[in-house]
């Protein structure tokens, strides 16, 4: 922690001379909070953004590398770009946070925990990127425990037509080009993009542990955004994903030490997904209407695994069809009221084949289920400075029946003190996955039990230096019951389920209440017209009430701080650091992972107003601490390339 603390005390002490000139305060308007456009400081939760700047800026190509920057966001990732990559949202679990991209859910009907292949979402013609923490399941139902990642791509702009493209290489045999395009022509606006990067990568299996056979990564990926105005109050949505990425990775672990080490596993993961959306504004666009079919399919293949390099090993095939209905009524310039239906048909399909022992050996799974949801938000402000947001869900679900989630926001403005004093408390719940109830774990004795969650905030956001600085300081909390564990029967256990599932080692069971707790400080400012910084840190504290150990991979601490430069005009120079503190890889709190930092260097050039140069240096301190033991993470890597803009 000591490196994160030194970090901040300098940044912190950069920031202090600079109270010079007044800057017009910007407003920022969210959508993830309550589902329709609002002023930040009136909806009462907590929402970080990340805009098309800062990833352009950064020269981010994975997503999750600067979801790293957001409050109480841990990643974790085996190895180098490509590898699995889980993301733990205040503590929550891995599928425990609903990942948007246009409105469409990316989380994997087929996934273990229907999580996001983080792995595979690479920063391809995004316009902004909303991170809303805390329970949100009265307006985005199941998965919504610790929150909602809300990415929103490019659409429309001021000309007919716009095209931006980049080509860049470097360290690990990089290479990455994009192409995307947007504009508005007649009653069309659109925006569109393709993207593909390749890398050598480095080995999943920590090298410093004698492993040397590096595992590449390639992924090739697309979205479209499409509107069309048919008349002054009716639209049409037509939007588009996907995106196909292979990766080698290390699976083995011989004896004596059970550590992973090299090995030829390799796997492919595929995700279409497609909106087809109608939308209406009537009574003077004082109510709002919307109406979608959205629809998903994933497929994921798995070969050469330790155990078995003759054949495809396994593979799942995920499904979900969803139909939405949203209105939105002002009833006046102070009362807002938001109402929908959403209901959503999933299935999925996993076969396993083994030779062990001899001959082939084949192994099928599968399982659908309905969900239906009915939601309705009440939104009103008082005096012009107090706003009131209280929401109510019910969720009938095929398999477990119904649920009811709550929602209740306050904001308060106080002028005097340039501050939005803010509280919320929140239900969240997370439908057993498809692979939990069908798979071949699936409970031989009892149906799995929703996970549920109920969490409160309460914070302060205030302005300084006549607006050019910002703080927030938030404290959270948050309970979750019956959360889905592995029933270990590997060796004789006491657990009634046991011999319906020693062949498959163990069951998925409701075991685990969990609790998380802590303080999130963010500080943005703009220091001089050319000059801003942003840091944050947290303090949080994740554990197992059964067993009061700390849940794995859950950091006490995490800090991230990025300043940008200006120099001149059209050139950029910055730097960024992220900290994670000490944690433990596993449950049972044996193995213990030091903390580590990352600091990464970023410039770009304008050599004309169309051509740009642009470079990087990552991890410039070559940190290569474990971040999921026995896994490697890349040392530090140099790149470079060319931006154009017509």
């Amino acid at each position: 922690m000591h490196k994160s603390l030194l970090v901040f005390a300098a940044l912190t002490a950069l920031l202090l001379p600079y109270s010079t000139a007044s800057a017009d305060p910007v407003e920022t308007v969210v959508v993830s909070a309550t589902r329709t456009e609002q002023p930040l400081e009136k909806t009462g939760a907590s929402v970080s953004v990340i805009s098309a700047e800062d990833i352009s800026t950064q020269q981010t190509v994975v997503l999750s590398d600067i979801l790293k920057e957001v409050p109480s966001l841990v990643v974790n990732r085996t190895g180098g770009i490509g590898q699995p990559t889980s993301i733990s949202l205040r503590g929550a679990e891995q599928g425990q946070t609903v990942t948007l991209i246009d409105g469409v859910r990316i989380n994997d009907p087929s996934d273990v925990s229907e999580g996001t292949v983080f792995g595979d979402v690479l920063a391809n013609n995004i316009r902004r990127v909303e991170i809303l923490r805390g329970p949100q399941s009265t307006l985005y139902g199941s998965d919504a425990i610790g929150g909602v990642i809300d990415i929103i791509s490019r659409r429309g702009g001021d000309s007919p037509f716009a095209l931006q493209a980049s080509v860049e290489g470097g360290s690990f045999g990089t290479f990455h080009g994009n192409v995307a395009a947007n504009g508005a022509a007649g009653e069309v606006e659109y925006g569109a993009a393709v993207n593909y990067f390749t890398n050598t990568g480095i080995s999943a299996a920590d090298s410093r542990n004698g492993n040397t056979e590096t595992d590449g990564y390639r992924n090739y990926g697309a979205t479209i955004n499409l509107r069309l105005h048919l008349s002054d109050t009716v639209n049409a949505d037509a939007r588009g994903y996907y995106t196909n990425g292979h990766d080698r990775f290390d699976d083995n672990f011989p004896p004596p030490f059970f550590r992973v080490s090299d090995s030829a596993a390799n796997n492919s993961n595929e995700l279409k997904a497609g909106y087809l959306g109608l939308n209406g504004d009537f009574f003077a666009g004082k109510f709002r209407n919307r109406i979608a079919v959205i629809a998903t399919s994933s497929a994921r293949q798995f070969f050469d695994s330790a155990f078995s390099s003759l054949h495809l090993n396994f593979d799942a095939f995920g499904s979900a069809v969803r139909l939405e209905y949203q209105g939105t009524v002002d009833v006046d310039r102070d009362t807002q009221l938001t109402f929908g239906v959403e209901t959503q048909e999933s299935s999925f399909r996993s076969d396993s084949f083994s030779d062990f022992p001899p001959p082939i050996t084949v192994t099928v799974a599968s399982g659908h289920d309905r969900l239906t949801g009915y939601y309705v938000q009440a939104q009103e402000t008082l005096f012009d400075r107090l706003t009131l947001t209280g929401g109510v869900r019910l969720d009938d679900d095929q398999q477990f029946g119904t649920h009811t989630s709550v929602k209740i926001n306050g904001a308060w403005q106080v002028p005097d003190w340039d501050a939005t004093l803010r509280a919320n408390y929140g239900d969240g719940f997370k439908a057993p996955s498809l692979f939990q109830e069908f798979g071949p774990n699936n409970n031989p004795i009892a149906k799995l039990k929703p996970e549920t969650a109920h969490g409160w905030e309460v914070g302060i956001d205030k302005s300084f230096w006549d607006d050019r600085a910002r703080a927030s300081l938030t404290w959270f909390e948050r309970h979750t019951e019956n959360q889905i564990d592995f029933q270990n029967c590997f060796t004789p256990a006491d657990a009634p389920g046991c011999p319906q599932r020693l062949d498959v080692f163990g069951y998925y069971i409701n075991l685990d209440r969990t609790h998380a707790r802590g303080l999130e400080a963010v500080l943005n400012a703009k220091l001089t017209d050319t000059l801003a910084a942003s840091l944050n840190y947290t303090n949080m504290s994740a554990t197992n009430e059964l067993t009061g150990k700390d849940l794995a991979r859950r950091p006490h601490n995490l800090a991230s701080a990025v300043i940008t430069w200006l120099p001149m005009p059209g050139t950029t120079v910055g730097g960024s650091v992220t900290y994670q503190g000490s944690r433990f890889d596993d449950a049972g709190n044996f193995s213990r992972l030091t903390g580590n930092t990352t600091i990464n260097l970023f410039g770009s050039y304008a050599l004309t107003e169309t051509w740009q140069l642009f470079g990087r240096i990552d991890n410039v301190f070559n940190d290569r601490t474990e971040q999921v033991l026995g896994y490697g993470v890349p040392g530090t890597g140099a790149f470079g390339g060319v931006r154009a803009s017509f």
